[in-house]
């Protein structure tokens, strides 16, 4: 499969997913879709989020994991697609990396000007 088809359905499995995430939601943690990635056989699609209060990350990947069948269904009926992939979630460990380091460069940046 050529990497523009691929990073097409990436695209719309992060949108419809967001969409249905958003749609379950009990809107006590705020959870973002950060990306999606396709197996090449586009048989498996790894969901990855980042969730705010962080302590909540396990709370929220288990009732994802739980609801991921309603996932799979979501997606049927939004993305066109000759495969209908197995969705799975995880936390986004780099996005959780990123800000850390942000964090970091700020507090840097403070005690400099100081």
């Amino acid at each position: 499969m050529s990497g523009s088809k691929k990073e097409k359905l990436e695209k719309a499995f992060t949108k419809t997913i967001a969409a249905f995430v958003e749609e379950i939601s009990n809107k006590e943690s705020l959870v973002t879709v950060t990306r999606v990635e396709v197996s090449k056989d586009l048989k498996n699609v790894v969901v990855f989020i980042s969730v705010f209060p962080t302590d909540r990350e396990n709370d929220v990947v288990s009732f994802l994991d739980r609801r991921r069948w309603d996932a799979r269904d979501y997606v049927k009926k939004h993305v066109v697609s000759r495969v209908l992939p197995f969705i799975a979630f995880k936390v986004d460990e780099g996005e959780k990396n990123r800000q850390h380091i942000d964090q970091l460069l700020r507090a840097d940046k403070v005690n400099n000007e100081q």
